[in-house]
């Protein structure tokens, strides 16, 4: 069944010269994008032009199930599939009843915005007439044919959400203001107010991996210097993961102050977002969570290594600002020895606790107000 599909699937239908690549009128469209949450968010944008230029079109979007999650706190998906990926990632076959479904579905046309290549399997298996592809990464013949119709990558200058909408309107879509769209429910902004009591700073102090992330003490030094001045509290999350949990009970631990919340695990990401919502600024690490305050319009201070693609990734509006190392080993195939040794990036060792701590202060001193609104500042200590 699989390769009659992918047989069938290498024939595309050519658009009319001069005119939107899909039509207005079509029933189904599907997007393909397995993204976590930094994906998931920068795909928004995206999904919000699809809406409003395709109204009467049903918009499907197949993604993982944390992608999922972010997808239902919008109004612009019809359905979501959910595809479950993981580390390592489950062979292909473990999918083929979904790829069934898909096909069942007889899509009109299809959007990928990474051609990554299990995106363009998952897409041309659905036996969609007219696929619109970023150009993938790598040129070989089969990718070409599974892609369909290919679009020139968009700069890499540009933020990733930019990238996508980038990709609609070289697809003939004429492009409106950025909206993210994250519509959180009354019952979680009601417990997360109630949670914190007030106003707060919110912490993320881990990442997907321990390269990624400020090396604890940094993370206590500065925690204890902003309770000092701040007359809020200090709200820090993480995953149900036990190396974060271990991490978020050891700073709560040696800051030992109670304006310290912990909130207990697991957060659905509805409540997460809450949370980050509720609060004058977010503080955190390269992950998924610094993105989702973007999305919220929460400011953001963030800790990076210096990479390429960083530009693509780093949070860029006037309300965001970002202390940043070059780092030795994180464009190499392996770790610095001395890095993997400590268990954390050299790199981000050498940011202190006042320079993050400046730029909150530059925050809560400027009077700039959040998504719940009220004065901002700082309480001299």
């Amino acid at each position: 069944m699989l390769v009659r599909a992918l047989a069938s699937a290498v024939s595309t239908v050519p658009p009319t010269p001069g005119s939107r690549l899909i039509h207005a009128g079509i029933r189904r469209l599907l997007v393909v994008d397995l993204g976590f949450l930094g994906d998931t968010i920068h795909l928004l944008p995206a999904l919000a032009e699809l809406r409003r230029h395709q109204p009467g079109t049903e918009l499907h979007v197949v993604t993982t199930p944390l992608g999922a999650e972010v997808l239902r706190l919008t109004a612009w998906v019809d359905r979501v599939w959910e595809y479950p990926l993981g580390n390592p990632s489950p062979p292909w076959w473990r999918h083929l009843g979904l790829q069934w479904e898909l096909r069942r579905q007889h899509f009109e046309a299809a959007f990928n915005f990474s051609g990554a290549d299990r995106t363009l399997f998952v897409t041309a298996a659905a036996g969609i007439p007219l696929r619109i592809t970023r150009q993938p990464n790598r040129g070989s013949w089969w990718r070409r044919q599974l892609a369909g119709r290919i679009l020139p990558p968009p700069s890499r200058a540009q933020p990733v959400f930019e990238q996508r909408r980038e990709l609609l309107a070289r697809a003939g879509y004429e492009l409106g203001t950025v909206d993210f769209g994250l519509c959180l429910p009354p019952a979680d902004l009601a417990w997360a107010a109630a949670e914190i009591g007030g106003q707060a700073v919110h912490l993320s102090i881990n990442a997907s991996s321990p390269f990624k992330e400020w090396p604890m003490d940094r993370w206590v030094d500065f925690t204890r210097q902003l309770l000092r001045e701040y007359s809020g509290c200090v709200v820090a999350t993480g995953s149900t993961q036990p190396r974060e949990q271990l991490r978020l009970t050891e700073l709560q631990q040696r800051v030992g102050d109670p304006r310290l919340k912990v909130p207990r695990a697991p957060l659905s990401l509805a409540r997460l977002a809450a949370l980050v919502q509720h609060c004058t600024v977010h503080v955190g690490t390269d992950s998924g969570v610094t993105h989702l305050a973007v999305a919220l319009g929460t400011p953001t201070v963030s800790v990076f290594r210096d990479y390429a693609g960083l530009v693509e990734w780093r949070p860029r509006g006037p309300r965001d600002s970002a202390a940043i190392r070059p780092c030795r080993c994180v464009d190499r195939p392996a770790m610095d020895p001395a890095c993997v040794a400590a268990g954390t990036a050299g790199c981000l060792a050498e940011i202190p606790a006042g320079e993050i701590l400046a730029l909150v202060r530059n925050i809560l001193g400027s009077g700039t107000e959040g998504s719940t609104g009220g004065s901002r500042g700082v309480t001299p200590a």
